[in-house]
């Protein structure tokens, strides 16, 4: 029996998880949600989709659909998520989850009230490069992490449209960018607690009334510091989007490029062994949809098995948190505990 699955939104990200779903058996591309008609037939007529709707509440009205990908606008997040989780419908939802982590919140308790799946598509814990390094930490091999250091920045160039409001998208930069490095940290040293966030958030490239410029220092309950940069337009970047390096007591690790630098076997002082796993020196220029086909597939598997989906809801609602900690901190100049 196929799942039949809608999507909600047509811009690029749609897409991206439109031709994820396209390739897996048993799934069916039922449904397309869009305020814009046009847009909404274009996306139709390019995955092949039989029914569109103006609005989720119609698509809901009408049933027919087992689960939904949401790609909308940021705060169309919680009351599109809400509605379909309250029909048993479930969800796959774009990062950041919500405006705040208030809304978060509410979205978690309606999954765990519902019966139906939330999954968050914090999508770097389903790369190649990443799954590699996590068996590196997770196996011991850099010893334990000390501090982690990561990147999601934008150099020389920024979206447009509702990411730059507030009253659509509730943050800049860090909300849109930033937050792929904290979960990418957080996911590779184990998903431990924030205790603390301290941040300078502001914006010097464009005229915007949210961020262009961010850096986080956060504290988790495992020991490990993580410092993260977010931005957009910015003339440097260390590393690609979610690139990060892990400090560990036997070594150093890094992603993007990946590979490990530990102490060296050589008599001679100051010397260090580089463990190169062989993937390609290039990336591509945003990311590959290898990524997203392996996020759809668990998605849909998590769905057939009835296994809850992580990253999930409560992965989703602690990144929201760190994210508003860190406004919070930036907006008081103080640490914020959480």
């Amino acid at each position: 029996m196929s799942l039949k699955i809608a999507f909600s939104g047509t811009g690029y990200i749609s897409k991206i998880h439109a031709k994820a779903a396209q390739v897996l058996p048993n799934v069916e591309l039922t449904a397309v949600v869009n305020h814009r008609p046009e847009s909404m037939a274009a996306f139709a007529s390019e995955f092949d989709i039989p029914c569109q709707y103006a609005t989720i509440e119609a698509l809901l009205e009408d049933g027919g659909v087992d689960a939904i990908s949401i790609n909308t606008p940021n705060y169309l997040h919680a009351p599109q998520t809400l509605a379909a989780l309250e029909a048993g419908i479930h969800v796959m939802l774009e990062k950041p989850m919500a405006m705040n982590a208030a809304e978060a919140e509410a979205m978690v308790a309606a999954a765990e009230g519902s019966g139906a799946l939330l999954m968050v598509a914090h999508c770097w814990r389903f790369h190649e490069e990443v799954l590699w390094l996590k068996e590196q930490v997770d196996s011991g091999t850099i010893g334990d992490t000390i501090r982690t250091k990561g990147y999601s920045i934008h150099v020389n160039w920024g979206p447009g449209g509702w990411f730059t409001q507030k009253k659509l998208a509730g943050g800049g930069a860090l909300a849109d960018m930033g937050i792929h490095a904290i979960d990418t940290a957080r996911f590779l040293v184990g998903d431990p607690q924030p205790v603390s966030v301290y941040a300078r958030i502001g914006t010097y490239y464009k005229d915007f009334d949210v961020d262009d410029t961010g850096v986080l220092i956060i504290n988790w309950d495992n020991g490990v510091t993580s410092y993260v940069e977010s931005g957009w337009w910015q003339p440097h970047s260390d590393g690609p989007e979610a690139s990060t390096q892990l400090y560990g007591t036997k070594g150093f690790a890094q992603l993007f490029p990946t590979g490990l630098k530990m102490p060296g076997t050589s008599e001679e002082p100051g010397t260090c062994d580089l463990i190169d796993p062989g993937f390609p020196s290039a990336r591509d220029p945003h990311c590959a949809q290898s990524m997203y086909n392996a996020q759809m597939a668990y998605f849909v598997d998590c769905i057939n098995t009835n296994r809850t989906p992580v990253p999930g809801g409560r992965e989703g609602w602690i990144n929201v948190k760190i994210v508003d900690a860190a406004y919070e901190s930036a907006r008081t100049g103080e640490v914020i505990k959480l």
